[in-house]
C-alpha cells in the first residue's frame, strides 16, 4: 500500500491506496457527503483507501474535492501501471431507486472523461457540480477513459451515488486478473 502525500495553500492531504483490498475506507474530508460518495467507491472498487484531507472548507469545498481526486487518481495510476495481466475494461450500470447510472471505462494510459449527469444544484451543503470535478481530477492523474452516463434519474442523491458505484464496479471489473492476457494491447503497451 503506498502513500501519497500532497501539500498546497488550500489543502493538506495524506492518502494510501491498496486497489485489490476488502473495501475498507477510512476517509476524513470534513465534508460527509463527500466522504460518504467515497466510502461507496471504495466498497464497490474493492478498494482499501486511507484518506485525510485538511481543506480551505471555509471557501468552499471545491479544492478539497478536486484535489482528493488528483491524490487518488495518482495513487490509482501508481498502483496500476504499466498495465499487464488484468482484463482493461470494464462496465456497470448501478441503480438506485429511480436513478440509474452507467460508467464504461479503459485503463488506456490515455485520459478522457465523458460525465453526463445532471449535477446542478446542491445536496445538503454540497454543490453538485464538484462531483464532476472529482472525476476529472481522478481519470487525468490516473490516465483512464471514463463515460459515466445517467441512464434516467431525478434525485440528486441517487445519481451521484450511482455515479460512484458504477465506477468502483466497473474499476473492479477492468482490474481482473488475467494471466492469460498479457499485455492488453495490440500495440505491445499502455
Amino acid at each position: 500500500m503506498e502513500t501519497l502525500t500532497r501539500n498546497t495553500k488550500e489543502t493538506q492531504i495524506t492518502a494510501s491506496l491498496e486497489v485489490y483490498g476488502a473495501g475498507i475506507a477510512n476517509i476524513q474530508t470534513g465534508i460527509g457527503f463527500f466522504d460518504h460518495m467515497l466510502q461507496s467507491l471504495c466498497k464497490h472498487a474493492s478498494w482499501n483507501l486511507n484518506l485525510e484531507c485538511k481543506g480551505d472548507l471555509e471557501v468552499d469545498y471545491h479544492h478539497s474535492v478536486e484535489d482528493c481526486g488528483i491524490v487518488i487518481g495518482q495513487l490509482l495510476k501508481n498502483s496500476l501501471f504499466p498495465i499487464q495481466k488484468v482484463e482493461r475494461f470494464g462496465n456497470s450500470a448501478v441503480v438506485m431507486d429511480e436513478a440509474c447510472v452507467e460508467c464504461d471505462l479503459d485503463l488506456s494510459n490515455r485520459p478522457f472523461l465523458v460525465f453526463e449527469v445532471k449535477t446542478e444544484g446542491k445536496v445538503g451543503s454540497f454543490d453538485c457540480e464538484l462531483i464532476e470535478e472529482f472525476f476529472r481530477a481522478l481519470v487525468f492523474n490516473a490516465g483512464l477513459s471514463v463515460h459515466i452516463i445517467q441512464k434516467r434519474g431525478k434525485n440528486r442523491h441517487h445519481l451521484i451515488e450511482a455515479s460512484f458505484k458504477a465506477f468502483g464496479v466497473a474499476l473492479r471489473r477492468a482490474c481482473v486478473k488475467n494471466e492469460k492476457i498479457g499485455i492488453p494491447s495490440t500495440k505491445g503497451v499502455l
